[in-house]
């Protein structure tokens, strides 16, 4: 089910131990509620998904969808 109200795009980051990846999603501004931007669930599931597919290293998959960026070791 869509929520309905006013829809905008934001940049995400997700984070694991060796890379960062930069996504774009939708977030909804809710017309019953303006106050704060919200995601649907199809987002929360994507978001999951690119968590899940960063800590396995899956660059093909990554760089399709997103910006990926790699941890640099640091002295």
């Amino acid at each position: 089910m869509r929520i309905s109200g006013e829809r905008i795009k934001r940049t995400r980051l997700i984070q694991t131990d060796k890379l960062v990846v930069a996504v774009e999603v939708e977030m909804v501004v809710p017309s019953e509620d303006r106050s704060e931007p919200c995601y649907e669930s199809e987002t929360v599931s994507f978001l999951k998904e690119v968590k899940e597919r960063a800590e396995r290293q899956e660059m093909d998959w990554l760089l399709k969808n997103g910006k990926v960026y790699a941890a640099v070791g640091a002295s």
